[in-house]
């Protein structure tokens, strides 16, 4: 599982990625098409110190890359993010009460955890991230479930639970004082493994019941566009609107694929449930003669068309002048010193000391 240096924080609904490429729009293309997915429940927590205006802690859930739930040290509160997860009080009415509950209690722990990952590599002041991701997968076709958990610290892998293997791997030498600690307590690794086969399974499935009609709808081209910030900045061509997110978005000379002076950005939700992302192309070097080599594609897996962009300067939209780009309806990105700090996404579900919980409290690092 590879991190991605990015940190993201909630803002109006949405997660804002910090240090993420530019974005842009233009060609819209009406077509449908049917996927089958893989479904997917993801938790990502990140704990940090020294961030300014940034929450010490913070929880969001994912179902099929859509936040379905959210929650930080300012708000203190446990929120859903999508309608159809109000419908979980229907079958258990205290759901989003003990949610909170475990979330302000998982902030205490991932504050020592943060404390002790400190110590172990010996630092103490200046900026500092500690993140976890949890989860699980399920094939709708085979009913295969895979789950996964991981650690990081400021940027490095730092502890992965293996689900083959069903034991913890440490990556650096700080993390193998809990790596023994956990692989030696079987009663830990059996809860880990129930949780991993039976009760994440479980709610995930019943998470895509209740989100059907978002979840399970026919996938969608984006519309594609090509935006520059000034002159001498580089052409950034967007796609926005795309469904689901198994997508590719390059630039390309010639007809081939251009792997240097391009800069891809991260996959981002919109408000509606689809998804949009960009790829930066440097141009400072380049002869305007030359630009008509360019072309923009966007391709969605499973797909034989593909959106084809020129890079032609009459088609560029400007945004000359503005602090920033604003990307589509809201979804605003900060660009701030944050931008140097780098976190991570990490994958896999946690020990279940109650098993009807979808987000177990989290076993702490335990300083030596």
């Amino acid at each position: 599982m590879c991190w991605k240096t990015t940190l993201f924080k909630w803002e109006n609904d949405h997660i804002i990625i910090i240090n993420p490429s530019i974005y842009n729009i233009s060609v819209i293309v009406d077509s449908l098409l049917f996927f089958i997915l893989t479904h997917s429940l993801k938790y990502f927590y990140t704990a940090s110190s020294g961030v300014p205006n940034f929450p010490e802690f913070v929880s969001v859930g994912l179902v099929d890359e859509l936040p379905i739930s959210h929650y930080d040290s300012k708000t203190r509160r446990e929120e859903p993010k999508q309608d159809w997860m109000r419908r979980v009080t229907e079958q258990d009415p205290q759901y989003w009460k003990r949610e909170t509950e475990k979330s302000l209690g998982n902030q205490q722990v991932y504050k020592g955890n943060i404390e002790t990952a400190k110590q172990r590599f010996n630092e103490t002041g200046g900026v500092h991230i500690f993140q976890k991701m949890y989860g699980c997968e399920w094939d709708d076709e085979t009913g295969e479930v895979k789950g996964y958990q991981q650690y990081g610290f400021d940027g490095e892998d730092f502890l992965s639970y293996d689900h083959e293997t069903e034991s913890w791997i440490a990556p650096r030498q700080q993390a193998v004082i809990t790596q023994q600690r956990w692989n030696n307590n079987k009663a830990l690794m059996e809860n880990k493994k129930h949780y991993y086969t039976e009760v994440c399974p479980e709610y995930l499935k019943k998470y895509v019941n209740y989100g059907r009609s978002s979840l399970m709808r026919t996938g969608r081209l984006p519309s594609v566009s090509l935006l520059q910030k000034t002159p001498s900045s580089p052409v950034c061509c967007h796609a926005t609107g795309f469904y689901p997110t198994t997508a590719t978005l390059f630039w390309r000379k010639d007809g081939e694929e251009l792997h240097e002076d391009v800069d891809p950005g991260e996959i981002l939700p919109n408000h509606d449930g689809s998804f949009q992302m960009s790829v930066d192309l440097k141009l400072s070097s380049v002869p305007a003669e030359d630009w008509r080599r360019y072309e923009c594609v966007f391709q969605l897996s499973g797909v034989k068309d593909i959106i084809v962009t020129p890079l032609e300067e009459a088609v560029i939209r400007t945004n000359r002048g503005e602090a920033e780009i604003r990307r589509d309806e809201g979804v605003e990105h900060t660009f701030s010193l944050l931008d140097q700090f780098v976190s991570f996404y990490e994958d896999g579900p946690f020990s279940v000391p109650q098993l009807f919980c979808i987000k177990p409290m989290q076993e702490p690092l335990e300083p030596e």
